[in-house]
């Protein structure tokens, strides 16, 4: 088999992986407002299940400040229920502070802009939904 044949044949191949990974799932953007100056770092994770959220994350970033706010995106993300979390590590030692009773000292939030009542929001409040299209999450602090 000639050279070209074979360069053909491998380019091809190569273009049909390229194309399956693209469809392998959606993209979730997640934009974060309203932070509390540009120090630090912000933490986001997604959970993908009701009995790990906020335990174990599914996929999780780090994220830099600019302008008081910042974006983050989790690619190819298979359809499914989903829920975010966040926090603002404003003195950058890679941890939620929190007081002698457990209550945060940093801002943090969640999606859909849910909140606790008496500890952590809930999943039922966090929850969304991927059905073959990309979702962007507006999360303001």
């Amino acid at each position: 088999m000639s050279t070209l044949v074979k360069t053909i044949i491998v380019f091809l191949l190569s273009q049909t992986v390229l194309f399956a990974q693209d469809n392998m799932g959606q993209n979730i953007t997640v934009k974060i407002t309203n932070l509390d100056g540009n120090a630090g770092k912000v933490y986001v994770a997604l959970y993908n299940s009701e009995t790990t959220f906020l335990e174990k994350k599914y996929k999780s970033t780090i994220s830099t400040i600019k302008d008081s706010s910042c974006e983050v995106v989790f690619e190819n993300v298979p359809n499914g229920v989903y829920a975010i979390s966040l926090f603002h590590d404003k003195n950058d030692n890679n941890k939620m502070d929190s007081n002698f009773l457990g209550i945060p000292k940093e801002d943090y939030g969640c999606s859909n802009n849910a909140k606790g009542f008496m500890g952590p929001p809930k999943w039922k409040d966090a929850k969304f939904k991927i059905q073959n299209n990309s979702v962007t999450q507006t999360i303001k602090l």
